[in-house]
């Protein structure tokens, strides 16, 4: 491994990260600016709001592989590149550096670092987000709940390293989703597919 693999790794990785396609795909699909409806952030949960469900699958779909991709790119050099890349990944499209780091909440961009880390622990994601999602119609909380089962499913299986990564960035997610968890608190969040 050479010394700069790390931070050549993470720095790619937010690079790719950074790339707005809630944005980037409603833009090119002529609709309003997305950071002006909803929550106001380009992540797949709010361009549902739109009502373009097509657009929404774009956007989970490539916000998530921008994590996978820079995970397996990464990966080549060895498994601290890849876990630098990981979390680069997952800053870029946090605070990526063309929005004055206002990105989305880095639900999607998990889920594919999961998959680009522990394919396992994205299917375990999957379902606990289904799961809570089909009980209470929120996808903030399905979301929360997914992002704490992840971590579980690396430690439980002896992945101590890689699931402290990921406990760190389920961290972040209830960071970054504070003001939902205020609603759901309030009964106030808005439930999956409802514009506002």
């Amino acid at each position: 491994m050479f010394a700069l693999d790390i931070p050549l790794a993470l720095l790619g990785g937010y690079l790719l990260g950074s790339i707005p396609f809630g944005l980037l795909i409603t833009k090119a699909a002529g609709t309003q600016d997305i950071r002006t409806i909803g929550s106001q952030n380009i992540g797949a949960t709010n361009v549902l709001r739109t009502g373009r469900k097509g657009l929404a699958a774009a956007t989970l779909i490539c916000d998530a592989l921008k994590g996978t991709v820079a995970i397996l790119i990464a990966a080549q050099w060895g498994e601290e590149p890849a876990m630098a890349a990981a979390l680069g990944a997952f800053a870029g499209h946090i605070f990526p550096v063309w929005l004055k780091f206002k990105g989305g909440k880095g639900v999607a961009t998990f889920l594919g670092c999961l998959l680009g880390l522990y394919w396992p622990a994205a299917i375990v994601f999957v379902l606990a987000w289904l799961a809570v999602a089909k009980v209470t119609k929120y996808s903030s909380a399905a979301a929360l709940v997914a992002s704490l089962a992840a971590p579980i499913a690396f430690i439980a299986t002896g992945q101590g390293a890689q699931g402290a990564l990921v406990l760190v960035l389920a961290g972040v997610i209830f960071f970054t989703h504070r003001a939902n968890i205020s609603r759901l608190l309030a009964g106030a969040e808005s439930k999956i597919g409802q514009r506002s």
